[in-house]
């Protein structure tokens, strides 16, 4: 391996858990749907890159971008539609924290 493959491995191996820690942060620690919805975002950005990064180093890119492909349209899907949800509990609820959703009623 060349140096600069060196240099990206140690990189990726200290930015892809980084964003994994934060964007579990987000969803895990935060009372607000927003504040969530960013976290899961970047949640899925952390696997993307680690899709992407492992598919570099196996030199197997072949295999990793379809894979990449399809796991950015199931979570433009799910961010669209979890976006949806956020708006019309704000329009009935008037607020985004997560605390005041128990008094919905099913």
């Amino acid at each position: 391996m060349s140096m600069e493959n060196i240099t990206l491995i140690k990189l990726m191996l200290v930015f892809v858990p980084l964003l994994f820690i934060i964007g579990f942060y987000c969803v895990v620690v935060t009372h607000n749907l927003i504040r969530a919805l960013i976290g899961l975002e970047i949640l899925t950005k952390a696997v993307t890159l680690l899709l992407v990064f492992v598919g570099y180093i196996t030199n197997n890119i072949a295999f990793a971008q379809p894979l990449v492909i399809t796991l950015i349209v199931i979570e433009v899907v799910i961010i669209a539609v979890a976006a949806g949800v956020i708006v019309n509990v704000f329009r009935h609820n008037k607020s985004l924290d997560v605390r005041s959703l128990r008094s919905f009623r099913g």
